[in-house]
């Protein structure tokens, strides 16, 4: 299967269940068998906790594929921390955010760490109203980052930048080689610019071109699902979203 299409989901999606048992199954019914654990669901400051949540996962059959997304700033100690819950896990894969206040120190410090403890980390873009969702802005920190920072794309925040900056499709060119991770999302939007969540692909998002370009790319990183609305009931449509993306893309 190809690695694009080999997804799981982000447990935010699931934020209003706490408890880990019942998200695992919820997982498993939407016909998936990956998850992107962020904080609601694992304390990845406490390691002794946080073994014991993913453990959680791991024997209902379902695999950690990456953790986030995490804001790294200067704390070195809690990026350490990060780092050693993901290599517990097996994880090879944290989904960031860096800060405008502090990048330039941060980063190569980051890319240290990713050198040491071997995993990747992927900067999450969201959208123009957050340090990290311009091009521009993410072609540099790449470039001070070293091979063990890429990006993950995150389709729906890609696009809210508007159509001529931030198409998915382009950005796998533009990044190709340093696309760690992916969040598949799809956008509407309102007349003022306000968006709303979709099922994957019944909104902007060409889902079958972006999967052929993440393949002729050769993506090798943590792909999921994040689809935000209806967070009391959020396994039929995130079914939905699972089907859809492996419908279009056949």
């Amino acid at each position: 299967m190809a690695k694009a299409l080999d997804f799981g989901v982000q447990s935010y999606c699931f934020r209003n269940f706490k408890d880990n048992a019942d998200v695992a199954a919820k997982i498993k019914q939407i016909g998936v068998s990956k998850v992107e654990m962020c904080g609601v669901h694992g304390d990845f400051n406490n390691i002794t906790l946080w073994k014991e949540q993913a453990a959680v996962y791991q024997q209902a059959g379902v695999e950690i594929c990456s953790i986030g997304v995490q804001t790294f700033g200067t704390d070195m100690g809690a990026a350490r921390r990060w780092f050693e819950c993901a290599q517990a896990a097996g994880v090879k894969v944290i989904t960031a955010h860096f800060q405008v206040s502090n990048f330039q120190t941060v980063v190569p410090q980051i890319s240290a760490l990713c050198d040491r403890y071997g995993i990747k980390v992927a900067i999450h873009c969201h959208g123009g109203y957050c340090f990290g969702g311009s091009p521009d802005v993410i072609t540099h920190l790449l470039s001070i980052g070293g091979p063990g920072i890429g990006l993950c794309i995150d389709t729906a925040w890609c696009m809210q930048i508007g159509p001529h900056a931030g198409n998915p499709v382009e950005w796998v060119k533009r990044f190709s080689g340093r696309i760690y991770g992916v969040h598949y999302k799809d956008f509407v939007f309102a007349r003022n610019g306000m968006w709303e969540d979709v099922i994957v692909g019944s909104g902007n998002l060409d889902v079958a071109a972006f999967v052929k370009a993440l393949d002729a790319d050769h993506f090798d990183g943590a792909a999921v699902i994040e689809y935000e609305a209806n967070p009391d009931n959020p396994v039929p449509a995130l079914t939905e979203c699972v089907n859809a993306i492996r419908a279009a893309a056949k």
